[in-house]
């Protein structure tokens, strides 16, 4: 009861968190980097932080979660391994649109791309996302796959999916870090500097701030073995069912496989009756 207690706690600090992320990304956009568009200047780059907050970190970490929430152990697992992948599969889209965002940016203005650290965490962390969700769909959801392939999958997607939840908070922080940089440059473009703590660089920081705290809540709650889903009878009805299965086509062969054996004995030891006669009288 006491554990079941502690982890609501945490559940309810990543709830409180997730909504604080996205509306410090979101306000730190609008208010003070000028709204959104889609026209390929710099509004439209705001759509990248937005989008990649959302989705690679908030809703991700909240898709990694709901197999923990001990309400839903007492039902089928199905709709919650439904849930799971759609919450993960709107969370990759939403990243893909942000990638895309910050792409045309660069593209209509000359801007190289894909050549700050940052960018490469991100585009590992999406790529490998994109890949996890295939394996998991593929390994998890497809009711055909074998339950020792999915036994030998489940501590890799496990892993991979703590993996990816890292990579996004490092990118997330450091593209935080590295915009700040871009735009507060002081007198040059009419801002204050970032050295000098303006207010955008204080709404900045606490984002970056918050995204930490949500990661390390999102992989406290991952790493706890007591607030791990019981091994449900879905896997063990599915065992069953297929030991069933083979046990019921062998009962099913087991009389015909036996009629069959017992006519090629039948037949194998009238061949070796009648050479032995043919030997025993042979013709004049």
């Amino acid at each position: 009861m006491r554990s079941m207690m502690i982890f609501y706690l945490f559940y309810f600090l990543c709830l409180c968190l997730s909504v604080a992320c996205v509306v410090c990304v979101c306000v730190w956009n609008s208010q003070w980097r000028g709204g959104f568009a889609w026209d390929g200047s710099s509004r439209e780059f705001n759509w990248h932080p937005v989008l990649m907050v959302t989705g690679l970190v908030v809703l991700y970490g909240n898709g990694a979660v709901l197999y923990r929430i001990p309400l839903t152990w007492a039902h089928s697992k199905l709709p919650w391994k439904i849930l799971h992948a759609a919450l993960m599969f709107l969370s990759l889209i939403l990243s893909i649109v942000g990638l895309c965002a910050v792409f045309n940016v660069h593209n209509a203005g000359n801007i190289p791309n894909l050549y700050s650290l940052h960018s490469w965490i991100g585009i590992a962390a999406t790529a490998l996302f994109a890949f996890q969700w295939v394996a998991g769909f593929a390994g998890f959801l497809l009711p055909w796959t074998p339950l020792s392939m999915r036994k030998l999958l489940k501590p890799v997607h496990v892993w991979l999916g703590g993996s990816i939840l890292i990579l996004s908070i490092a990118a997330s922080i450091s593209g935080i870090n590295e915009k700040l940089f871009f735009v507060l440059k002081g007198t040059t473009n009419g801002t204050q500097p970032y050295s000098s703590l303006p207010p955008e660089a204080v709404v900045a920081n606490s984002l970056g701030v918050l995204i930490v705290a949500f990661g390390l809540i999102v992989l406290k709650i991952l790493s706890t073995s007591e607030w791990q889903r019981p091994d449900g009878s879905e896997d063990r009805t599915y065992a069953v069912r297929t030991s069933r299965t083979k046990n019921c086509w062998i009962e099913r062969c087991h009389p015909k496989c036996c009629v069959l054996l017992s006519s090629s004995l039948y037949y194998v030891m009238k061949v070796i009756e009648e050479q032995l006669l043919a030997k025993s009288h042979p013709p004049f």
